[in-house]
């Protein structure tokens, strides 16, 4: 089992940046394939983006190419989630995700354990 909290979140322009983190604890994180999710009032979550337990293949929704970046320390059992040129259509809860299934998904209910979120909200 694995427990996971976010921080970093916060208030930023558009065109601005934000690091989060998400420090797991528990066993074997490594294991797990982990995903950043973001969830705007009265829409669905979605899948921002996440990487294959083991420290494998990256995944990035179209929306978020070429601006957010996703890595992991793994002594410090932290992922990050770099956004760069933040747009209003940014704003949102930002969950971070971890499963055990050998497949990486990027379906909001394919995972086990969820962090508390981190709201963003970026400003015109």
């Amino acid at each position: 089992q694995v427990q996971l909290v976010e921080s970093g979140g916060g208030l930023v322009q558009a065109g601005g940046s934000l690091r989060l983190s998400c420090a797991a604890s528990g066993r074997a994180f490594m294991t797990y394939n982990v995903g950043w999710f973001r969830q705007a009032p009265g829409k669905e979550r979605e899948f921002v983006t996440g990487f294959r337990w083991g420290g494998g293949s990256t995944y990035y929704a179209d929306s978020v190419k070429g601006r957010f970046t996703i890595s992991r320390d793994n002594a410090e059992n932290t992922v990050y989630l770099q956004m760069n040129s933040l747009k209003p259509e940014d704003t949102g809860v930002y969950y971070c995700a971890a499963d055990r299934n050998y497949q990486f998904r990027s379906t909001w209910n394919e995972y086990d354990y969820w962090g508390q979120g981190t709201q963003v909200t970026v400003s015109s």
